[in-house]
């Protein structure tokens, strides 16, 4: 059987290229990995139509669906529309497909709708860096996290998002029980101390977790309504270097994540290999260093005075034999 199709093309459209050659799988986006029911029945659907009725669930908390015939991809699309509008997906001609398939599904925990421990609401904030970054055909991953426990893995990602909260504490509603002290001890990083029968923070050593605000019996203990957050970057799997993402950013705002993601996709297009398939965001701040990524980061960025940024960043990671 010979195929007309401009495979580049499709696969930029969020079809994959399979081990079966006339065979498709349609990668459906979910930003921030929340979705509703009926459109749940929608993706069911396509699989059962125009798929061999199975469904793949994603790393990145999307779906796969496989065994699309190519041929089929123009009624796929139209089917897909309707997710592609109710999940808010940017897009110029919903009846033509995703309009890239470069940025991953922007991934998140269950965020504060459910955990305690959760800072934020993680899905609402995957929506806003979704409406800011796509599409776009670089190949960028984004994950969010609720609070330090790291749920959802971000430091395996280009942008690793990760909750803090900034505790406050009341005096007179403290009765000096030593139960915040005691479990930021156990469970923490040691930030509480006792002083005078009251508990005294160490801001240098709070990451943020709030487990002194969960453990309060009295509630002296509250969370700053401002919304904090910690911005560990480039984190990868792969072939070469495989590492953990770093800090860069902490006690960092929505506003300023959201403009260096952007910014970074400026970055990448200046100092991408074009010669490359594709090239990845670390292995680009690798070759031109560190500090190149930063100035194109930070343009136009207003920290809040309370951020805290390094200002530089060391990976260590694996490196393979014969890999500099």
């Amino acid at each position: 059987m010979i195929l007309d199709i401009n495979r580049k093309k499709v696969t930029k459209n969020a079809y994959r290229v399979t081990k079966v050659r006339e065979k498709t799988a349609l990668r459906v986006r979910v930003p921030g990995g929340e979705i509703t029911g009926d459109l749940v029945e929608i993706v069911s659907k396509i699989a059962n139509t125009y798929g061999d009725g199975r469904i793949h669930l994603t790393t990145r908390q999307g779906f796969e669906i496989l065994g699309i015939d190519w041929n089929d991809m123009d009624k796929v699309n139209e089917m897909v529309a309707p997710l592609m509008e109710r999940l808010e997906i940017n897009h110029i001609d919903a009846n033509a497909g995703y309009p890239a398939a470069g940025t991953r599904n922007i991934a998140a925990c269950i965020g504060n709708k459910v955990c305690p421990k959760a800072q934020y609401n993680t899905t609402e904030f995957a929506k806003k860096i979704e409406k800011a970054i796509f599409p776009n055909d670089f190949h960028f991953k984004v994950a969010l996290t609720g609070c330090p426990n790291d749920c959802q893995k971000v430091r395996m990602h280009d942008f690793g998002i990760i909750g803090m909260t900034l505790p406050k504490l009341d005096k007179s509603k403290c009765v000096s029980c030593g139960r915040c002290v005691k479990k930021c001890k156990s469970l923490s990083t040691g930030a509480l101390t006792t002083v005078n029968y009251k508990p005294q923070r160490d801001h240098d050593k709070c990451i943020g977790c709030g487990e002194c605000v969960l453990n309060c019996p009295t509630s002296a203990w509250t969370r700053d309504p401002k919304k904090y957050y910690r911005l560990a970057i480039m984190g990868r799997t792969g072939k070469r270097n495989p590492r953990l993402a770093e800090d860069w950013i902490i006690w960092a705002d929505e506003a300023s994540i959201i403009k260096i993601i952007k910014n970074t996709y400026d970055y990448v297009d200046k100092h991408i290999d074009r010669s490359l398939p594709k090239e990845h965001i670390g292995y680009i701040v690798d070759r031109t260093g560190f500090m190149e990524f930063k100035k194109w980061a930070l343009r136009g960025v207003d920290l809040p005075e309370y951020s805290v940024m390094k200002n530089n960043i060391y990976w260590s990671g694996m490196k393979y034999p014969g890999i500099k």
